[in-house]
């Protein structure tokens, strides 16, 4: 027989319910079948209070022979049982490691649930502790990379800015536009049922004007650019983070801050309010549509209307929401990014995290835009 296709255990049961498992030979691919298929014969009738798991004896493991351990943790141990690895030799210490891409302490394997609610609560906020340290991390290397922009220019990509201007703003405008035109109508033709009670058809044209420039207009941008470019970044980022091409420009010696955030966080506060201002110019289009079909206003009178109630300031208030709002979006997506972890899954987690956390966060900072203007008089 195959020395390499051998793979025994030896079982000491120290009391009944405190019970090792010595384990001899080859933990593989070759051998992982058999030997599952004998520790569940020999363990499914039992329960204990410790099982644990002399590994000394194991001359090579791979990720199936791992696979083992998990299996017998997960299927024939209860949740309070103390599940133990212990003797574990070096090099089984560091394929375990590689496939885990955990530095374990082998004291327990992780079980496949936790019903235990304090357990999650501490877990989950461990997790959001290391999201916070995280995310000033990246703050800081965007801050760093912005110096060394200052120092040199020429380590800026250019082409790249443009390619994501491209793409973040010129593509996106049809749909801005579209969405943007149809609000413009919707609110000109609700409001126009009220105001025509009382014969101030024209004042439609104010309240579709201000509304669009100074709140809905940075809004409805922001909302749509988070959701087509805000997921983008992060997919493409988090695609690049699972198949190691971030690893491999840190080999290389580029920054990858630098290389792939910076250009879209800029790109991102270049278009986002050039969009916004599209976004109002249409909605104010839809608006002189309706003013125009159903409340017998004229064009002159109803442009002349519109630039009468907008006055500078509103245009910059709109304009300060879209910038800051840009910042938001562009450093979300590219944040989630490059947190991403695990398989083909975390793209699509990525991004829906970059959607909704972007979409959050335009909503509050929005809010604090709201009480600073109400205290501005």
């Amino acid at each position: 027989m195959n020395p390499d296709t051998t793979c025994t255990f030896e079982i000491i049961k120290n009391d009944d319910r405190d019970w090792t498992i010595e384990l001899f030979g080859h933990l593989n691919i070759r051998t992982a079948g058999d030997i599952l298929s004998a520790l569940r014969s020999a363990l499914k009738k039992n329960s204990f209070t410790s099982l644990k798991f002399n590994l000394s004896r194991i001359t090579d493991i791979d990720d199936f022979g791992i696979l083992v351990l998990y299996e017998i943790k997960n299927e024939i141990c209860g949740a309070d049982t103390d599940f133990q690895l212990t003797s574990v030799p070096e090099k089984v210490h560091d394929q375990i490691t590689r496939v885990t891409l955990e530095d374990p302490d082998f004291n327990k394997l992780p079980s496949a649930s936790n019903s235990n609610f304090i357990i999650q609560a501490g877990e989950s906020s461990i997790e959001n502790i290391k999201s916070i340290k995280y995310f000033i991390s990246f703050i800081g290397s965007i801050v760093l990379s912005i110096f060394r922009i200052i120092q040199k220019p020429k380590s800026l990509r250019l082409n790249d800015i443009i390619r994501h201007m491209q793409s973040t703003g010129v593509e996106a405008l049809p749909v801005v536009a579209l969405i943007s035109f149809l609000l413009g109508l919707i609110m000109a033709f609700m409001s126009s049922i009220q105001l025509r009670q009382f014969g101030a058809n024209i004042y439609v044209a104010s309240l579709v004007a201000l509304s669009m420039v100074s709140e809905l207009g940075p809004i409805m941008t922001a909302i749509i650019v988070a959701g087509r470019s805000g997921s983008a970044y992060a997919a493409e980022i988090s695609t690049m983070k699972i198949s190691e091409e971030i690893d491999a420009l840190l080999t290389m010696g580029f920054d990858p801050v630098l290389f792939l955030a910076i250009p879209r966080i800029i790109a991102a506060i270049i278009v986002i309010p050039i969009l916004t201002m599209f976004s109002n110019l249409f909605a104010i289009t839809g608006g002189l549509l309706i003013g125009i079909t159903m409340l017998d206003l004229s064009t002159t009178s109803y442009i002349s209307q519109t630039i009468t109630s907008l006055n500078l300031f509103e245009l910059l208030w709109g304009l300060s929401k879209s910038f800051v709002f840009a910042i938001l979006i562009s450093s979300v997506g590219c944040l989630r990014g490059f947190q991403a972890k695990g398989g083909a899954s975390a793209v699509g987690h990525a991004a829906t995290s970059a959607v909704v956390t972007s979409i959050f966060l335009i909503v509050l900072f929005d809010s604090f835009f709201a009480v600073i203007r109400s205290y501005w008089g």
